[in-house]
């Protein structure tokens, strides 16, 4: 199994296939749908934006609350798709890489080939075990969306599948 060091390089994407199994290690950060719709406005306003889109790494997700001596609460994935209509916006910005759960629209997977940006998706119903892979958990922005807030994690060997690449083959579709 391959492993990378987060944020990808164009070198890395490009060298990842549709279906490879990766481990990455490294800062990811995560944002649902309350997030992106906020991330969204704040775009269309010209405004200063709480995140780098162009080194980070989304995850579609929001912890359940944190158990006691606990790093962060249960972390699955979410469905991708309802992040789908913000997607075109965050990539012209240089939004490169995702992670999520389930297929992505045909709109947002060109747009994906067009900017060489890569999907990966996340097992669904293994929240407690991706929690075992965060190291660190800090609240970036949006704190009275609590679960949906944006927050920054450290990674280490968080397991992932290539769900679309940077030439457009989708795993879903083999």
């Amino acid at each position: 199994m391959k492993q990378f060091k987060l944020p990808l390089s164009d070198d890395d994407r490009k060298l990842l296939r549709a279906g490879e199994t990766v481990l990455l290690s490294g800062t990811i950060i995560t944002a649902r749908d309350a997030a992106h719709s906020r991330l969204y406005d704040m775009l269309k306003n010209n405004q200063l934006l709480p995140i780098d889109l162009t080194t980070c790494t989304i995850y579609y997700a929001g912890p359940s609350p944190t158990p006691e001596n606990s790093v962060i609460g249960s972390v699955g994935p979410t469905t991708a798709g309802r992040m789908d209509a913000y997607m075109p916006a965050f990539l012209d910005k240089g939004l490169k890489v995702t992670i999520g759960k389930g297929k992505r629209s045909p709109e947002v997977k060109a747009a994906m080939k067009a900017h060489e940006a890569i999907y990966f998706t996340a097992v669904g119903g293994a929240g407690a075990y991706y929690a075992g892979c965060v190291k660190k958990a800090t609240l970036i922005a949006f704190e009275d969306l609590q679960s949906e807030a944006i927050r920054e994690l450290e990674i280490v060997d968080f397991p992932v599948i290539v769900a679309f690449d940077t030439l457009g083959t989708d795993l879903y579709e083999r």
